[in-house]
């Protein structure tokens, strides 16, 4: 199916296997485990002699659909879903890496991403160097003989800084290392990392790919020989697992995915337009925008500009708690590819577990805010911000 259609077809049909029920919708499996026909099955099964679910754990079907729609969207051999987006850096990373190993991450990544490497993956031997997003140079400089990966977000969260993923990916190669690429603000719709270069591709579903803030997921796609042994690996004994219910969900978001980010890609270029134009704002950062610094490589990468809008404020954290706590449409959350507009001061939410040093080099300041642009109507949007900026 992947070589006939295109993406709009792929998101509401690959992937679909019906029972012998004929249905229409993908069917869901609440079932924890699965009855085999005779032990030489069960035997079969658990050594792999035979394909088919197992235990929901690691294999269930609902769980497949979405993992092989999700791959047909990103031109990738395999995917691996997970519980959340972060289940699947750490699937990435535990199934992949080992002590002693070394990583290189992008600066401009989710304050968690941040926490995991170095309060977490520390421990247990990985050593991890960060460095600019947008220097490519910077990446071939850290490079080490223990070099194992490589790890960014473009667009990053929440500066919407744009990475060349491939020079990136060359950087990789000649180190001979693998390129993660966290696709989370783009999604397939707007960008594909592995046609760029990269080996593996990162998502939190909890967020574009859901779209309507209900549930959790992620998910680590990328080459069959990559993905399936280690990630695979890794899922099947730690048990970081997509719950079918929750798969389900997602697939009935990725149907829509094309649609709604189109949309509130638009609305984002629009209210950032705006934006810059309010003499209450000092800078307005969003990809789509002939001021943002890697404007035409973002246009080269993507498709538009995405949804997701940051902007930093006169008068620092008062004036931008201000401002937020002024909102009575948007909702305030860190949430984010919501239908709903949503609302967050990521120096005191999402990046406020780093240290302040680690944040100044991410250039994530006091006044800064991060909008994600839902569904709602575009002046309703402006109203509501104007409320807050002239508060």
């Amino acid at each position: 199916m992947t070589d006939k259609y295109q993406l709009d077809t792929l998101a509401v049909r690959a992937g679909i296997e019906r029972s012998q029920f004929g249905e229409h919708s993908e069917a869901l499996y609440l079932t924890s485990s699965f009855v085999f026909k005779s032990a030489a099955q069960a035997a079969d099964r658990f050594a792999e002699r035979e394909q088919g679910p197992i235990y929901s754990r690691f294999t269930n079907p609902t769980v497949k659909v979405f993992e092989e729609r999700l791959a047909a969207l990103e031109g990738a051999e395999c995917c691996i879903a997970t519980a959340t987006g972060m289940a699947a850096i750490l699937a990435m990373t535990m199934g992949l890496l080992k002590a002693g190993d070394h990583v290189i991450v992008s600066q401009s990544v989710f304050g968690a991403t941040i926490q995991l490497f170095v309060g977490v993956l520390k421990r247990f031997g990985l050593d991890s160097t960060f460095v600019s997003a947008t220097d490519v140079s910077a990446w071939q400089k850290a490079v080490r003989p223990n070099t194992r990966l490589l790890f960014l977000e473009t667009p990053s969260n929440p500066l919407t800084e744009i990475s060349d993923i491939a020079a990136i990916a060359a950087v990789a190669k000649k180190a001979g290392a693998l390129l993660a690429v966290d696709n989370c603000f783009c999604s397939p719709a707007l960008q594909k990392p592995l046609e760029l270069g990269a080996d593996i591709v990162i998502h939190s579903a909890t967020k574009y790919l859901d779209g309507q803030g209900r549930v959790l997921g992620g998910a680590v796609l990328g080459k069959r020989e990559v993905i399936h042994q280690g990630v695979f690996g890794f899922l099947r004994t730690a048990g970081v697992t997509l719950s079918p219910f929750n798969a389900w969900v997602i697939l009935k978001g990725l149907e829509t995915l094309k649609i709604r980010i189109e949309a509130q890609s638009a609305s984002a270029l629009e209210l950032a337009r705006w934006l810059e134009q309010q003499p209450w704002i000092d800078r307005v950062f969003y990809p789509g925008l002939p001021s943002h610094p890697q404007h035409a490589l973002a246009m080269k990468q993507q498709k538009s500009g995405g949804g997701i809008v940051s902007f930093e404020v006169k008068g620092g954290k008062d004036a931008a708690w201000k401002l937020v706590d002024s909102t009575r449409l948007v909702s305030i959350t860190a949430n984010l590819g919501d239908t709903k507009t949503t609302i967050t001061h990521p120096a005191s939410t999402t990046h406020g577990r780093i240290t302040p040093e680690a944040r100044a080099a991410a250039g994530i300041g006091d006044g800064l805010l991060r909008v994600a642009v839902g569904l709602e109507a575009l002046d309703d949007l402006k109203a509501d911000l104007a409320r807050g900026l002239k508060a």
